[in-house]
């Protein structure tokens, strides 16, 4: 569990650098320069949470997210 604030508000850069390693499978561009991701939140207990979009909404994709 991670209490400091700056180690938390760290954690939102390196996530948007993780997700534009993210690809969408029809498309040669990353989730997020695509704009798929609407929002990443950290809270203080460094729990994560990412908003977003499908490029359709029948996206095969779906399937595998959590």
């Amino acid at each position: 569990m991670v209490s400091d604030p700056a180690q938390t508000a760290a954690l939102r850069p390196r996530i948007i650098d993780a997700l534009r390693k993210v690809f969408d499978p029809e498309l040669p561009v990353n989730i997020y320069e695509l704009g798929l991701v609407y929002d990443v939140i950290v809270d203080r207990s460094a729990t994560v949470g990412i908003r977003m979009t499908l490029t359709a909404p029948a996206c095969p994709a779906a399937q595998s997210l959590p």
